[in-house]
Order: structure tokens, then sequence, then C-alpha cells
């Protein structure tokens, strides 16, 4: 079975974490936690982040959005990413993001 293109898009960003020594995981997406949580989670320098994965021309959901302005002001770190913009998720490593 091929794999989708949020699927690939996932393997991207996760090869981009490991290359640069993020600590990271995916909560797993099984009906029994909040829903809309981001597709990864994770830590770099002391600052929380959170990255949702999507197909080219998809858009968060509300449950999402809202998840990631949750994020947002409690001062972490939330990236929509997809195909165009894989790249983004280097910021992260920066400080004073």
């Amino acid at each position: 079975m091929a794999a989708t293109p949020e699927v690939k898009v996932k393997k991207a960003v996760r090869k981009i974490l490991d290359e640069m020594g993020v600590y990271y995981f995916m909560p797993p997406a099984n009906g029994y936690g909040r829903q809309g949580i981001p597709d990864i989670v994770g830590c770099v320098n002391g600052a929380f982040f959170a990255i949702e994965c999507k197909a080219k021309g998809n858009v968060p959901t509300a449950l999402q959005a809202a998840e990631i302005m949750k994020i947002r002001e409690a001062g972490g770190v939330a990236l929509v990413v997809d195909e165009t913009n894989i790249e983004a998720v280097r910021v992260i490593g920066v400080t004073d993001v």
C-alpha cells in the first residue's frame, strides 16, 4: 500500500527532527485522548513545540486550530506543515522563536 501524502509529510518531519537530535513523540490518535492534538509534540532547548502535518492544500480542523492557538498562547511553538514548507520545521531548533 502506498503512503498517503500526509504520511509522507510526517516521515519527512521526523527525519528532520531526528537529524537535529530533537526530543519528540507522536501521540496516538486512538480516541482515548483529547481530540485535535497535533501529530508531533516535543521539546527543544527547553521549549515545547507541536507540529500538525497536512497534505498540500489541507488545513487544520477547528479542533486542531484551537489546540494550536492554546499552545501558542501558552508560549509554545506550533507549526502546520505540508509538502511545501517542511523545512520550516528547522526553526524549532532556534532559540527565541
